[in-house]
């Protein structure tokens, strides 16, 4: 379970931690998506007991946990990387991006930052990088659910306007459903260039 034992090591007295995760390197439409998120100083134990690794939640556990964070007196910030972005960077590179962009927009600026996987972002703030951080970082943990929420909420609405591709059920991965929508109706401008081989499986 994820815990606050890297937060209390690199805040120090009065110090500011912010977890950084990111979601949406894998589909084949819509942006990357960061979240950082600096957890409240006391964190109430019903809180703590509802935040995990996003991807081990239930949909419904996962909604319970993003509204607690919003009603909390946690600092969230998100930041984005667009489909044009991503062509003109690499997957990689945007997603570094969004992540700066989220730490950049914290309304308050942290003294060191958590950063899900082996790579951090170019950001003037102390990074530490924790591969598999969702699970064992409590502000990673809480930064994952931000940004899955956030994301499959996004892709949801524009499901309403691009209804052939399933969006608000499978948020741009490439399920049969969004597969077959593309083999029908083709792309559209939310789609990332060089998706076609994930459409043949390789």
């Amino acid at each position: 379970m994820p815990h606050l034992e890297h937060e209390i090591r690199l805040g120090g007295p009065g110090g500011l931690v912010a977890g950084v995760d990111e979601v949406g390197r894998g589909p084949l439409a819509g942006p990357v998506l960061a979240a950082a998120v600096i957890l409240p100083p006391r964190m109430p134990e019903s809180l703590i007991r509802l935040i995990d690794d996003s991807k081990k939640l239930t949909p419904a556990r996962r909604l319970l946990a993003f509204a607690a964070l919003r009603d909390s007196a946690a600092l969230i910030a998100l930041g984005a990387a667009s489909v044009a972005d991503i062509t003109r960077l690499n997957i990689l590179h945007a997603s570094m991006l969004a992540m700066a962009r989220a730490l950049a927009r914290l309304p308050m600026t942290p003294t060191h930052a958590l950063i899900d996987g082996n790579r951090a972002p170019v950001t003037p703030i102390a990074c530490t990088t924790l591969v598999g951080g969702d699970g064992v970082s409590l502000s990673i943990a809480a930064a994952s659910i931000i940004a899955k929420v956030t994301r499959d909420r996004l892709m949801a609405n524009l499901a309403i306007r691009y209804p052939v591709y399933a969006w608000e059920r499978n948020a741009g991965y490439a399920a049969a459903a969004h597969r077959a929508g593309i083999m029908a109706h083709g792309a559209c401008r939310h789609h990332r260039p060089g998706f076609g081989s994930l459409l043949q499986g390789n």
